[in-house]
């Protein structure tokens, strides 16, 4: 169980599904609720297929590459660093219009659920806690995300504005956290 939680905290980080949450509602907008429903299904269907085909051939692709795993750690956690940087410093995340009938594939599935926080964190946590363990925390947060997204209406109720904001950029400080903890490992790691 403690090795569930120690894969599902920094995989809900990386989903940052509150932080996404607006830019879902915004690309959403105007369409038809039961398109949204689909929508949201495409989403989390997309995102969970290529986090988890990710997860399987990551490895293989890295050796195939001559990438080590001190050298993904260091490159992810810098990529991870600066992606919550941004999302830190900028007032807003940014939105873009896109066509209706594959909003749930692109962006909302990739790469804002499944973007590079979510592949390379859960490629390395299969390293530390296993591939059972971290399929499980990935579909469970993919998995939440959709809930999440389901209910978008009265979360955004509930959070208000300010509140969506603050939760946002708690989880970007989060993240740059555990970036910064994955290049120290990382380097840990090349040297031993």
């Amino acid at each position: 169980m403690k090795a569930f939680w120690l894969s599902f905290v920094p995989l809900f980080v990386a989903v940052d599904a509150i932080g996404v949450l607006p830019m879902f509602m915004s690309l959403s907008q105007g369409i038809d609720p039961g398109h949204v429903r689909r929508v949201v299904i495409q989403s989390v269907i997309t995102a969970l297929a290529v986090a988890l085909l990710f997860m399987a051939v990551g490895t293989a692709l890295l050796h195939l590459l001559g990438i080590t795993l001190s050298d993904f750690m260091i490159a992810g956690g810098i990529l991870l660093f600066v992606i919550s940087m941004s999302d830190l410093l900028s007032h807003e995340k940014s939105q873009r219009r896109v066509d209706p009938d594959s909003l749930g594939a692109v962006p909302l599935g990739v790469p804002l659920l499944a973007g590079p926080a979510l592949l390379t964190t859960s490629m390395l946590l299969t390293k530390v806690h296993g591939y059972p363990v971290t399929v499980i925390a990935v579909a469970v947060n993919i998995l939440l995300a959709g809930v999440l997204f389901r209910f978008a209406g009265s979360v955004q109720r509930i959070l208000g504005k300010t509140g969506e904001k603050i939760v946002s950029k708690i989880a970007s400080l989060l993240l740059a956290a555990y970036a910064v903890m994955m290049v120290r490992r990382g380097v840990e790691l090349f040297f031993s």
